[in-house]
């Protein structure tokens, strides 16, 4: 278990190395699912493992106070330069560098599948306000499409295409896990497809030959598909869960 959580905590810290392609290539967030993330009536959120700001921009255009916390200093910087009015700070999921009971909602995009879940549900809970909410989010391409369904088996799959979605639960303190899914598309070009895919930190991780031979397979993938030209929509399913936070033990 310790191995593989070290070679988890490798992949991750790869993000760094492609903190400026992840900004470019990576998709944002819904409008349905961010404001069914969001509660009524919440003030300030935090954006736990928020990388180069993906959700946080969205959470900030609904003038929300938001705190990013990010463990990578290349995405958080990047963070930084592209949203500036964003207190942001370095720390991890299991180590949130936040006072007791601070904010009314915790996001994490694409990323709890990164985290030490037992220690990061605690966390959470003790950063979170009587009441408040977590909210989990992840982007996944739409396999159900079957040249999307081709693209990963040129790809592959990392953490976040291997766990199962559909079966997410938020641990005790926090209430019964909700959820919400909704399916969308993304207008693109054939570059920034193979910027995307470019980085995942496990085609990052890969060796320089490896690497190159599966973007120029997804080139000739999309060369050879009838349906698609030089721009694409590509489609995502978007998968929610949240769950409010019960009141202290003995109360």
């Amino acid at each position: 278990m310790q191995e593989e959580h070290a070679e988890k905590a490798v992949r991750a810290r790869s993000f760094g190395a492609a903190a400026d392609a992840y900004e470019r290539a990576r998709p944002s967030y819904p409008d349905e699912a961010v404001d069914w993330l969001l509660p009524a009536g919440a003030h300030t959120v935090l954006d736990l493992g928020a990388g180069t700001g993906k959700l946080t921009r969205a959470q900030v255009a609904r003038g929300l106070d938001v705190i990013a916390v990010e463990p990578i200093d290349e995405m958080r910087e990047t963070l930084e330069a592209t949203l500036p009015e964003v207190h942001a700070l370095k720390g991890t999921a299991e180590d949130i560098p936040l006072p007791d009971h601070s904010v009314d909602v915790i996001t994490v995009a694409q990323a709890w599948h990164w985290v030490d879940v037992e220690r990061a549900t605690a966390e959470a809970a003790r950063v979170l306000k009587p009441g408040g909410t977590l909210g989990l989010i992840w982007n996944r391409r739409d396999e159900r499409v079957p040249w999307v369904q081709r693209l990963s088996r040129v790809m592959g799959s990392g953490d976040a295409e291997i766990i199962e979605l559909e079966t997410i639960t938020i641990a005790p303190p926090f209430g019964p896990t909700t959820s919400f899914t909704t399916t969308w598309s993304r207008p693109m070009t054939v570059d920034l497809l193979v910027e995307m895919a470019a980085s995942r930190s496990y085609i990052i991780a890969a060796t320089p030959r490896r690497r190159r031979e599966i973007l120029d397979w997804i080139r000739v993938l999309v060369r050879d598909e009838p349906t698609l030209g030089s721009e694409l929509d590509f489609p995502y399913r978007t998968y929610c869960f949240k769950a409010q936070l019960g009141p202290p033990a003995g109360s």
